[in-house]
């Protein structure tokens, strides 16, 4: 995991911003608030406040979007991947109203966030209140604790087991834990796609319903629209 260190002015916080958040109010905010900000491709998480800090940033409706097409999972296990202490602020108070998602497969995916990955989830209402969280962390990060910051440059390879498991936790509402169970069952992913409704209820987590989703996705023609 290659890391580059960045050289920050003395007494300063600086905060390494991913290229695509850098427009936000929450830059704005941080820039008023006095924190030197540094523009970058990140691979990895949107805003780096020091060595071991990344935070991944998401609206509600980013968390809801991410929890649906399986991009969540995939991007907390980069974080951890790359930083000892990775943290995931969720932004907004309406995040149960968002498409037609039942708040209980939400409640799963949080719960997952927090047990199965042991990632904090900070919670704030506005960017603003982002930008004051990620200054105060950062400034705790590099002037209580006098953390360095670096960039880590690269996402590193999956693993075939982490390869597995990443392509079964693709399927509705699996996530990395069911995942697991379901390979630790069956096998292989073969054995997963082509698993019968009552063969894949025989694993821990898997009920008619979840298993009725499994084999419609699995089995639905594809339209390409």
């Amino acid at each position: 995991m290659g890391a580059q260190k960045v050289l920050k002015p003395e007494g300063k916080v600086l905060i390494i911003v991913d290229n695509r958040e850098f427009q936000t109010k929450v830059v704005r905010e941080l820039s008023r608030l006095g924190c030197i900000m540094t523009p970058k491709q990140l691979e990895v998480g949107d805003y780096i406040l020091s060595e071991r800090v990344c935070v991944e940033r998401k609206t509600s409706s980013d968390f809801v979007n991410s929890v649906i097409d399986g991009r969540l999972f995939s991007q907390l296990k980069e974080l951890l991947r790359n930083f000892e202490k990775p943290l995931l602020i969720i932004e907004g108070n309406n995040l149960y109203i968002h498409r037609n998602v039942h708040p209980n497969a939400l409640r799963g995916a949080l719960a997952s966030v927090a047990v199965d990955y042991r990632v904090p989830i900070l919670w704030t209402s506005s960017e603003e209140e982002t930008a004051s969280l990620l200054y105060w962390i950062a400034r705790r990060e590099q002037m209580e604790e006098q953390r360095s910051i670096s960039i880590r440059g690269s996402k590193k390879p999956m693993s075939p087991d982490e390869q597995q498991e990443y392509l079964i936790s693709g399927l509705p509402n699996v996530n990395s834990k069911i995942a697991k169970r379901l390979l630790e069952f069956f096998g292989t992913p073969e054995k997963v796609f082509t698993a019968t409704e009552k063969e894949l209820q025989k694993v821990e987590g898997i009920g008619k319903v979840l298993a009725g989703r499994i084999r419609n996705i699995l089995t639905k023609k594809y339209r390409g629209d």
